[in-house]
């Protein structure tokens, strides 16, 4: 049988996968009836359903998953050819005893059943056979045995579009849009650590490290103090200035007096300019014309903006507040939305690393790419947790630590607690949707937050990071050994992993240093701004 796992089937000219170049998939096996010794199943209630043959020989085969449940439905087929006996010692092993009609019978006769095709292909071809993914194999199986018509599982067209109705049409993932397929074997990432988080900074705590001029004395210790507990409200109109780059960090007090009048000066200028335009100049220039084109608000705009207009009470700083935010967000809203496939890619590849098995089971549902987390990366959760939990979740995101792309995790950390029931329960694709849209109002932030953080540590630590992930979460160079992925043998590569952004002489679990180098403060105007409306 086939377990291996493929993302998606890439598509060939002559409709045929590559062969393998010894004709064989190491992750086949094929065994006589005859030479059956045991079969063990999964303790009940702990995840999906799977079988483990054991040999008289005492080998031990790979364990046969299936993601549908119903395995009994083979061991009622394999019943027909050997007498199986519940172990006296061991209630989920069966002991198998051999008729007389099933030993003179080897693993050939059982051509005559309704997996006949699939056996054979199998047999023709392994390598080709897995290319379809194991959750696929096991599905077909599943399907062979039960003699159902696929016409009978087909789905509404329209059904997609009563959960996704916010998305923006186009976003389709293609293949070729996929960075270059890397075989991720699975990987030890060691135990996760426990992690606390702490009271909200407070005003007094703000006060004692700012200098007598204004300045924020140490910064990277700041930063740690918001990541792990965030703000008291009564400082948010101050710290999210600075959070967002509208205030650099090392200003002085009458720095940022100054920026702040030469902002609003500006703002009010470009806000009288726009509104001078008439619709008769309007219609003359075209070259204006095409600059409010550009200017188009966008579905969920107002989402980013309305926590800054609350916090900052007046709509100039919340202008330039939203102009900074914008700056790191423009790319979700885009046309052709590149930003957000590359982080639902980006997820799916972090996900996988996590639990490789609840990915193939939602493989298994055609929910492979993630779609229904498109509202939480579009937004960053806006629309999933209350008001007030929103501004503690934005500002700790704003912090930048603990490492790169920390919203892809708090992603991952929300899906593991919901993984147990979406598995258990079988959910199909109509469900899934259903389940992360209904979870909205309903996810403690503080838990989410400490699973993400402690999630991000475990990965650090791992040596042996795959070369993608390192560079979503941004972590530096280590030696990895990963498989070659077309020979199917294990080849030392030297790939850049981690020694991340961590430092250990700050607080005990995370970093010292939090900022990252690769986008340096700046007071002047982005580019992008030339693109957004004024309030």
């Amino acid at each position: 049988m086939v377990n291996t796992v493929s993302f998606k089937k890439k598509p060939h000219t002559n409709g045929d996968a590559p062969s393998h170049k010894n004709g064989k998939s190491k992750w086949s096996f094929l065994f006589s009836l005859t030479d059956l010794k045991s079969i063990k199943q999964n303790k009940e209630g702990m995840g999906w359903s799977y079988l483990v043959f054991c040999l008289k020989d005492d080998v031990v085969l790979p364990a046969l998953h299936f993601h549908q449940g119903d395995s009994k439905l083979l061991i009622e087929s394999l019943e027909k050819y050997v007498v199986l006996c519940e172990s006296p010692q061991d209630k989920r092993t069966f002991l198998v005893n051999c008729q007389n009609k099933s030993l003179s019978q080897s693993f050939e006769n059982l051509l005559d059943e309704p997996a006949y095709g699939l056996i054979q292909k199998i047999k023709k071809d392994p390598y080709t056979a897995t290319m379809v993914g194991f959750s696929k194999v096991t599905n077909y199986i599943f399907d062979s045995l039960r003699g159902s018509d696929p016409s009978e599982h087909q789905r509404p067209p329209s059904e997609m579009a009563d959960f996704l109705s916010d998305a923006i049409p186009g976003l389709k993932i293609n293949q070729q849009e996929e960075p270059g397929f890397e075989v991720i074997t699975r990987i030890d990432l060691g135990e996760r650590p426990v992690v606390q988080r702490r009271e909200p900074v407070s005003l007094e705590e703000w006060t004692k490290n700012i200098d007598s001029e204004g300045r924020i004395l140490n910064v990277d210790s700041m930063k740690q103090m918001i990541f792990r507990g965030g703000l008291s409200h009564a400082l948010r109109k101050q710290a999210w200035k600075f959070l967002l780059g509208y205030f650099p960090w090392d200003s002085t007090k009458e720095e940022r007096t100054q920026l702040q009048k030469q902002k609003t000066d500006e703002y009010f200028r470009m806000k009288l300019q726009w509104k001078s335009v008439s619709e008769e100049q309007e219609k003359r220039n075209s070259r204006l014309r095409d600059y409010r084109s550009l200017i188009g608000y966008v579905q969920g705009m107002s989402d980013l903006l309305s926590p800054l207009l609350y916090v900052m009470e007046n709509e100039v700083d919340a202008f330039w507040c939203f102009a900074s935010y914008m700056d790191q967000m423009h790319q979700n809203f885009e046309e052709q939305m590149q930003g957000m496939k590359t982080q639902l890619i980006q997820l799916s590849t972090l996900l996988r690393l996590l639990d490789s098995g609840f990915c193939s089971y939602l493989e298994s549902q055609d929910s492979g790419y993630l779609y229904f987390c498109f509202r939480w990366l579009l937004i960053r959760f806006k629309r999933e947790f209350s008001f007030l939990d929103i501004l503690r979740l934005w500002e700790v995101m704003w912090t930048e630590l603990p490492c790169k792309n920390f919203h892809l995790l708090l992603c991952c950390a929300i899906l593991e607690s919901e993984k147990q029931q979406i598995m258990e329960k079988h959910y199909g694709f109509n469900e899934i949707l259903k389940h992360i849209n209904e979870l909205s109002m309903k996810i403690d932030v503080e838990d989410i937050l400490c699973k993400a953080e402690a999630i991000s540590l475990q990965m650090v630590k791992c040596k042996e990071l795959p070369q993608a992930v390192c560079e979503i979460l941004g972590l530096q160079d280590s030696e990895v050994t990963t498989p070659d992925s077309d020979t199917g043998e294990d080849e030392n590569v030297g790939m850049t992993c981690p020694t991340s952004a961590f430092k250990s002489n700050a607080l005990p679990t995370l970093a010292a240093s939090g900022a990252r180098d690769d986008r340096p403060t700046q007071i002047t105007m982005s580019s992008n701004v030339s693109r957004l409306a004024t309030a």
